[in-house]
């Protein structure tokens, strides 16, 4: 019944794709592309070349499908056995809206996901460039530096979010699994670009929930949430290209702010990874699985990334210290670096390899859990709208804070998984 749902909401995809296939070709003002033209794009670009014309509506979408080949072990013996075969395919729906000039909408619909059987709206923001819609050249100076996004969506939190996977949305990442720590939630925010020169800064503020309601009781405490970011991104000549941010992320309340390294409703891009084969308590066997979520309130999230571009070569790195509580006062780090050189006459192929470490405890004083992950592979982008990924993974779970952990103790999973994507 389930795989009836998906080929059916598939199928009503592709055929309302065909009815409407100009509208995707519609182009966007201050928009990132979905495509090889993307990479490497973080907040969207101030300068456009796209001229108003009236409303117009462009319909995209992903669509991603994984061969997995893992084994995985540990100490207890008792995970489930993975085969070779293929996972569950994932797809979105995209609409972007030019409204009026300087001012554009998103919006982003998971029509598959391993999260969620059901469609399930991600979410949506409206983004200003311009406020020409109040009064013909209102704040035109300040605008010429400045963007305002409203919503309820991802918000912009790090520089990690760029360049991974949303569900099927693939080909802005080099491999097929998203970081252990994936900062990475979908809450009502207001926020506040400045681009001038190179010169970045980013302030913003969420009401820290995932799922909004308005009911309160006698434990809530809800906080609203305050991130923002301050960088430099240039391009200091033909062949080099330097980019360096630090965000942040805070919030004081006990039942809002949870949700930073928690927040993705598509699911790991790892499927069955440390699965018991008895889940006595239900809650063992995540959609999450592979990746590390604390689940600190009253949480203080630091993350810095440098980017360096010399010729074909990249590096991306991420230093990241989240703190709060749990079940008593915690600290995780997060360190990754990873490396890619771009090859062929369009640079249509690449070859990389990245190494990701977690450390740290949700009580203080208590033994740290570490993982670790390296990832190598390669992939080749077929069109600009089309990318396969092969990768080898290896995971484990290391630290005394595992000891007696009947799932993670000695946890390791490693092997190949192929990936083809496409993104319109």
């Amino acid at each position: 019944m389930k795989t009836f749902k998906i080929l059916k909401s598939l199928f009503t995809m592709l055929l309302m794709l065909c009815a409407i296939q100009g509208f995707a070709q519609t182009t966007i003002q201050n928009y990132r592309p979905d495509a090889k033209d993307g990479l490497n794009m973080f907040e969207t670009p101030k300068e456009t070349t796209v001229e108003y014309e009236g409303l117009k509506v462009k319909i995209g979408g992903d669509f991603a499908m994984q061969f997995q080949s893992i084994n995985q072990s540990n100490t207890a013996n008792n995970l489930l056995e993975l085969g070779s075969n293929l996972n569950l395919p994932t797809a979105n729906l995209n609409l972007d809206v030019q409204l009026e000039d300087g001012l554009r909408m998103h919006l982003r619909t998971y029509l598959s996901a391993r999260h969620h059987e059901e469609s399930w709206v991600k979410g949506g923001y409206l983004q200003m460039d311009k406020l020409d819609f109040i009064k013909e050249g209102f704040l035109s100076g300040f605008m010429e530096v400045a963007t305002i996004r409203v919503g309820m969506d991802e918000f912009n939190y790090g520089d990690a979010h760029f360049r991974r996977t949303d569900n099927a949305k693939a080909i802005y990442n080099p491999f097929v699994g998203n970081y252990i720590m994936d900062a990475f939630s979908t809450e009502a925010f207001l926020e506040l670009t400045l681009q001038n020169n190179g010169l970045l800064g980013v302030l913003g503020v969420t009401n820290g929930k995932l799922n909004q309601n308005v009911v309160v009781n006698d434990d809530s405490d809800n906080k609203v949430s305050f991130f923002g970011k301050v960088g430099y991104d240039k391009q200091l000549n033909e062949d080099l290209r330097l980019r360096l941010t630090g965000s942040w992320y805070i919030n004081k309340g006990s039942t809002t702010g949870t949700w930073l390294y928690g927040g993705d409703r598509g699911g790991s891009r790892y499927y069955g990874i440390m699965h018991l084969v008895d889940d006595v308590s239900g809650r063992a066997n995540s959609d999450f699985s592979g990746r590390y979520n604390a689940r600190f309130t009253e949480i203080t999230a630091i993350q810095v990334n440098p980017f360096l571009k010399y010729k074909d070569l990249e590096f991306f790195g991420i230093y990241e210290i989240a703190s709060g509580s749990a079940t008593g006062e915690g600290s995780a780090t997060q360190m990754a670096g990873e490396a890619i050189y771009r090859l062929g006459e369009n640079d249509q192929f690449y070859l990389g390899g990245r190494y990701n470490t977690v450390k740290g405890n949700t009580v203080d004083g208590a033994p740290d859990l570490e993982i670790k992950r390296f990832n190598v592979g390669g992939g080749w982008f077929i069109t600009k709208n089309v990318i396969t990924k092969l990768e080898y993974v290896n995971q484990k779970y290391e630290g005394d804070g595992y000891a007696g952990n009947t799932q993670f103790e000695g946890g390791e999973f490693k092997g190949f998984v192929i990936e083809a994507a496409i993104s319109f």
